[in-house]
């Protein structure tokens, strides 16, 4: 009997790890790596953590790759808006050389995850405009290329 809990427990961690590391799969490759924005600040992006360099981090508590949107937890050691849960919308851009991507922090003090990703999304239609007013910030790849 104890071989068979033990078993199962195996069973159901393995297939944990699997369905976990097919959700990373789907994060899109366009977001992943080190970046300089359009202002001149760095960024290391994996699929776990959004950095904002240098003291700025977001621990990622999920994708949704399909509305374009992560959901994230701000670090408590970050300089503003710690322990509240950030939205960060991104978009891919096409004709915008070295700009290949934006994002938005749509919500970056939201109390809940719940509340941040209820906050309307970002207008991908005016990536001028379309962060409350302000443009998403335009992302390229820098010097120090992609992550794995």
């Amino acid at each position: 009997m104890k071989r068979i809990f033990v078993l199962m427990v195996l069973i159901l961690a393995l297939g944990e790890t699997s369905f976990a590391q097919d959700k990373l799969d789907k994060v899109p490759p366009m977001v992943l790596g080190n970046f300089t924005d359009d202002y001149g600040i760095k960024y290391a992006i994996s699929d776990t953590l959004w950095q904002q360099l240098p003291r700025t981090k977001f621990h990622i508590i999920r994708w949704n790759v399909a509305q374009q949107y992560l959901i994230a937890k701000n670090d408590e050691a970050n300089p503003g808006d710690r322990g509240l849960y950030t939205r960060i919308d991104f978009m891919h851009f096409d004709g915008m050389d070295p700009w290949k991507w934006g994002y938005c922090l749509t919500a970056y003090n939201a109390k809940s995850d719940k509340d941040a990703e209820a906050v309307a999304a970002a207008d991908r239609a005016n990536p001028k405009k379309g962060c409350g007013g302000y443009p998403f910030s335009r992302m390229k790849v820098n010097e120090n290329g992609r992550t794995k």
